[in-house]
């Protein structure tokens, strides 16, 4: 691994580093994502991503931080010359300061190598439990999302549609890394209902209309539970294509909760029901 020291927010690294943060079609383009925090950066390594270039403060890091930075040397392939080896940068406290998003986030941020996940990919157990959200827009509600499904041992997540991008550094952020731990996909709806009629798991779209109660409805057996967005719901592919639809009732004045809250409610249920 190659070791260089930055100084200066002008170097082409750092704006580099920061594009990449903000622009979307430059990740796309490039392949590479950013991640901030040794818990996200050790999640994914784990996972198999492997770093492209690594910003380190070794004054803001703690012993835990440097052993994840050893962790990252170990899976970058170190041998000089490499089509992969990475590239370590050294940076100060106040650049430091420039680059992260957070305060809190122990001296590391590192670009990554992109990886693709697609449905065939999916290893599923013998009764699944699979979130679908389609058209998700915001990147912190699929990011909440995300955790509770890790929370729950869920098999996947697929976000059909989708609206978001899944290396925007806001969800890795919202996901605590669980965006590394939980097998997530994303396809089209008509490729998601398709896979999932085929995998033997039934499709249960959260909604208002012609909906039972989220506890009256059997999750024992392989499921999906498919959510839309906050604003219009889903859309008719999902609701024709459903085996039931559920509802969280609502006792007060309001119609609807948050699409992450609504998620781990009907998450948990079926970790209930499957623990009887």
């Amino acid at each position: 691994m190659r070791l260089e020291r930055i100084t200066s927010a002008q170097n082409p690294k750092i704006k580099h580093l920061l594009a990449l943060q903000e622009k979307s079609s430059l990740r796309r383009e490039e392949g590479l994502f950013v991640v901030e925090g040794r818990r996200e950066f050790s999640h994914a390594l784990e996972a198999g991503f492997v770093p492209h270039t690594i910003f380190y403060c070794p004054e803001m890091a703690d012993q835990v931080g440097h052993d994840v930075l050893a962790q990252a040397v170990n899976a970058a392939g170190v041998m000089p010359g490499s089509d992969r080896a990475s590239l370590l940068v050294e940076v100060p406290p106040a650049l430091y300061a420039k680059i992260a998003l957070r305060g809190t986030t122990e001296g590391l941020v590192a670009e990554m190598h992109q990886r693709s996940l697609s449905l065939n990919d999916l290893t599923l157990s013998e009764n699944p439990l699979i979130v679908v959200l389609e058209s998700v827009e915001k990147p912190g509600n699929l990011g909440a999302i995300l955790r509770s499904a890790d929370a729950a041992g869920a098999d996947a997540v697929i976000v059909a549609d989708p609206l978001t991008d899944l290396y925007n550094p806001n969800l890795i952020r919202a996901s605590i890394g669980a965006v590394f731990t939980v097998p997530t996909v994303a396809c089209s709806g008509a490729e998601a209902i398709d896979f999932l009629k085929k995998s033997g798991v039934q499709i249960l779209t959260a909604q208002l209309q012609d909906s039972a109660p989220y506890y009256d409805v059997d999750m024992t057996r392989g499921t999906a539970i498919v959510m839309g967005t906050e604003s219009t719901g889903l859309s008719d592919l999902w609701r024709l294509s459903a085996t039931s639809h559920i509802l969280i009732p609502m006792l007060g004045r309001l119609d609807s909760l948050n699409v992450s809250v609504s998620a781990a409610i009907l998450l948990y249920e079926a970790v209930r029901q499957r623990r009887q």
